[in-house]
């Protein structure tokens, strides 16, 4: 698997989370994601891009606040999967959640998402 496309499927599947309206977050996810994705999320496995806007919106509507997630790391994609780091920050220096998630791509999209979440941490 070639970095710059898992790159290009992770950065479209993490702008889902700042866009500017909740009206952009499934567009945004098509063109990131599998019809058929699976996802293992903090809650169990679900399935379809339906699940993962849910799992979106939830994090975008943070009682905190709307909040911004960012890719803090590079993508490292050996094979089949590709993995990288990213933060959650709320506004007005509020919770900070860290984690990992690992991806599977299939035809040059994210089939498959696993999240591994971190604690939450003031900002820094």
């Amino acid at each position: 698997m070639h970095e710059e496309t898992a790159q290009s499927a992770i950065d479209t599947f993490i702008s889902a989370f700042n866009a500017s309206d909740d009206s952009y977050v499934t567009a945004l996810l098509s063109q990131a994601l599998t019809s058929d994705v699976i996802f293992w999320g903090p809650l169990g496995r679900s399935e379809g891009i339906e699940a993962v806007e849910r799992f979106v919106l939830d994090i975008r509507h943070h009682p905190a606040g709307s909040g911004t997630m960012v890719r803090c790391s590079g993508v490292d994609a050996p094979d089949e999967w590709a993995r990288y780091q990213w933060v959650f920050t709320t506004p007005d220096e509020g919770p900070r959640l860290a984690g990992m998630d690992v991806v599977h791509l299939r035809r040059n999209l994210i089939d498959q998402i696993v999240v591994f979440a971190g604690e939450i941490l003031p900002s820094s």
